[in-house]
């Protein structure tokens, strides 16, 4: 591919926070004093002072459903150099996951983020394993020091949404 045509693709790709639908999202292991929405929210995730913080051990388990079908083409985890995420497993329209069965289940990618990507530079996915997607777990196994505390600064995801047939709105074609 061109250089030109990559740009134009990341172009077209939106911010997803308007699709996610925020009555289903979990996180599991989280600070109640440094929850998820520090993280993902518009407003909060710009405010460097707020941070999504892992509590007893350094993994996060993130649960975020959508209000439609989504293709995601990108993620941006931001984190501080010592406390940022390290190894990160996407799985899509995996329901329920928790700690104990993560392993059970082969991710859609494996992330290991970089110090580039901890000040925001974007994780382009495997695009074609990211087409049809109702909700994405995000599982933080790591940080990049190794210490039992895991510091998410700003998630983004970027993507496009999925144009489906609204099945209501079809009429029956009648025979002359």
């Amino acid at each position: 591919m061109s250089a030109e045509s990559t740009s134009s693709i990341f172009r077209n790709q939106v911010d997803l926070l308007d699709f996610i639908d925020w009555t289903g999202v979990e996180c599991l292991n989280q600070n109640t004093s440094h929850p998820f929405t520090n993280a993902v929210k518009q407003g909060y995730r710009e405010d460097e002072g707020l941070n999504l913080e892992s509590d007893a051990d350094e993994q996060l388990l993130i649960y975020i459903p959508f209000t439609q079908v989504i293709k995601l083409h990108s993620i941006v985890i931001k984190g501080p150099e010592e406390e940022g995420p390290q190894t990160v497993k996407l799985y899509t329209n995996r329901e329920h996951m928790g700690f104990s069965n993560v392993g059970d289940f082969p991710p859609s990618d494996t992330l290991a983020l970089s110090p580039e990507n901890l000040k925001g530079k974007p994780v382009v996915l495997k695009y074609v394993k990211f087409q049809n997607v109702r909700s994405l777990t995000i599982f933080i196994e790591d940080n990049q020091s190794g210490s039992e505390l895991t510091k998410v600064q700003k998630i983004v995801l970027q993507g496009t949404t999925v144009e489906t047939t609204d099945m209501k709105g079809l009429k029956k074609i009648e025979d002359h």
